[in-house]
């Protein structure tokens, strides 16, 4: 079994695309204010991630974010936020967000994975499910009921979902908040979504719940998904009362965590951001295209980017 004096040193490297495959991926550029664009053939995607304590790559990249003195996230570790335009209507029920694997990982689990996963489930996502032992190991929630924050937005033109020209409605390093805004603000209402984002999450918790909610095309919704709990410079998991450290179990191949949103029922992937811990000295590999396997077949997308969005039980909401 690996020792935490045998672990080599590590710095992370975040990428981020709208499939599995790492040729579609870039390198996100963290703690800046500027989100990166994804286009596919299924969404819009502008995204930011955040990481308190930030010493990995791009060089000289910040080490912290104004994000994380918002009185919200004063506490958390990370950030993953993004708008998301969907070209085809999404069922609520199907959208999945949470972590996955091309292979087993059951031999570099720490001791007391298993107690952990159980404490996440019970005190901070009950609705979180899958099987970490499996041979394609997987954790997801459904999206609604997991995002920390989550705000429906306006529907959108082509005009304005077109990057190629100034939009006042892509502010950017935007803190997303709970709600909605612009002609989001009824739709909210009409399908009786509560207003504070714990109490949203209960409220999708219940599937029949879920199956009333379809993301529209062409509407944007705002996420935000964090903690206090995953500490990225040493991969380490702080829950009340436990901490594991993933570090002394990282390898050549056991290097990276991914988080996925996609759908269940068609398997149609919007959103893959992962998270490379790059053995130090081999900074020269930190580059886009790094993270993962290629798990899919993606001709079919068109893509292009440009550069464009807690430590106790109660800062969790």
């Amino acid at each position: 079994m690996p020792t935490e004096s045998q672990s080599p040193q590590y710095r992370l490297h975040v990428t981020a695309g709208p499939s599995y495959d790492p040729k579609s991926h870039q390198t996100v550029p963290v703690n800046q204010d500027t989100p990166l664009h994804i286009e596919s053939d299924q969404a819009l995607v502008d995204l930011c991630v955040r990481i308190q304590n930030y010493n990995g790559y791009p060089e000289n990249s910040p080490s912290s974010n104004a994000y994380f003195k918002h009185p919200s996230h004063e506490n958390d570790a990370y950030s993953i936020s993004f708008s998301i335009i969907f070209k085809h209507p999404v069922d609520g029920n199907a959208l999945l967000f949470g972590n996955d694997f091309d292979h087993p990982v059951r031999d570099r689990l720490p001791p007391g994975f298993g107690a952990g996963l159980r404490l996440m489930k019970w005190a901070i996502d009950p609705s979180l499910d899958g099987d970490a032992y499996a041979d394609k190991p997987y954790l997801y929630s459904p999206a609604l009921a997991t995002w920390n924050q989550f705000l429906i937005g306006g529907l959108r033109t082509k005009h304005d979902s077109d990057t190629s020209g100034s939009n006042p409605e892509k502010p950017t390093a935007r803190i997303v908040e709970e709600g909605a805004e612009d002609d989001g603000v009824p739709v909210r209402r009409g399908l009786c979504i509560p207003d504070t984002a714990s109490e949203r999450r209960r409220f999708f918790q219940d599937e029949p719940v879920r199956k009333e909610f379809v993301f529209q095309p062409g509407r944007a919704y705002w996420v935000d998904f964090g903690n206090p709990y995953l500490g990225f410079s040493d991969f380490t998991l702080r829950l009340p009362g436990i901490t594991l450290n993933g570090l002394p179990y990282i390898d050549e191949v056991n290097n990276y965590l991914r988080y996925v949103l996609k759908d269940r029922d068609t398997g149609v992937v919007y959103l893959v951001v992962v998270f490379t811990m790059v053995k130090q000295g081999d900074g020269g590999d930190a580059k886009d295209g790094d993270g993962g396997d290629d798990d899919e077949d993606d001709e079919e997308a068109k893509k292009r980017f440009e550069w464009e969005p807690d430590p106790s039980l109660d800062d969790v909401e």
